[in-house]
């Protein structure tokens, strides 16, 4: 692995733990050229998955922009950081075993926004208000009333 600081290609690996519920090893690496300490996690991977986005662009999924976007949806929220990370591979998973290497984001999004509406509403709405491309606030109060089970039309 080469060290980020210095570039050098002999680093040490210090220590090894299961990370992630046991989905990833969480590497701690020292590099004896500089002394600089760094982390790196290794994770599976069964295939290698192309986002097709609406426009018909094709793009290498990227597991830390799906991260990203459910993180910044999730921001002060009373979720454990752990929950999210069992929740985030899991996504993952299901992506890699559909059988398919080109997934649409719009499948993508589909699984995102069920599996947020399972631990946390408020980061529901905040995902879903990107996903959905909400312009004003009678989107929010259109999307929000169909969540209320029994709301008046």
């Amino acid at each position: 692995m080469r060290c980020p600081f210095c570039g050098n290609v002999d680093t040490q690996v210090k220590d090894s733990r299961p990370a992630e519920d046991h989905v990833a090893i969480r590497r701690r690496r020292f590099c004896p050229a500089c002394g600089g300490r760094f982390t790196t996690y290794e994770r599976v991977q069964l295939r290698d998955l192309v986002v097709v986005k609406t426009s018909g662009k094709r793009e290498d999924f990227d597991r830390d922009k799906l991260e990203r976007s459910i993180r910044i949806a999730m921001q002060k929220r009373p979720v454990e950081p752990e929950r999210l990370d069992q929740m985030i591979s899991g996504i993952v998973r299901r992506l890699e075993s559909m059988g398919e290497t080109d997934i649409p984001s719009k499948t993508i999004g589909e699984i995102v926004m069920e599996a947020l509406a399972r631990i946390d509403t408020v980061g529901y709405v905040r995902f879903a208000s990107v996903y959905k491309n909400f312009q004003e606030a009678d989107d929010f109060d259109k999307f929000v009333s169909e969540l209320r089970p029994g709301a008046p039309d």
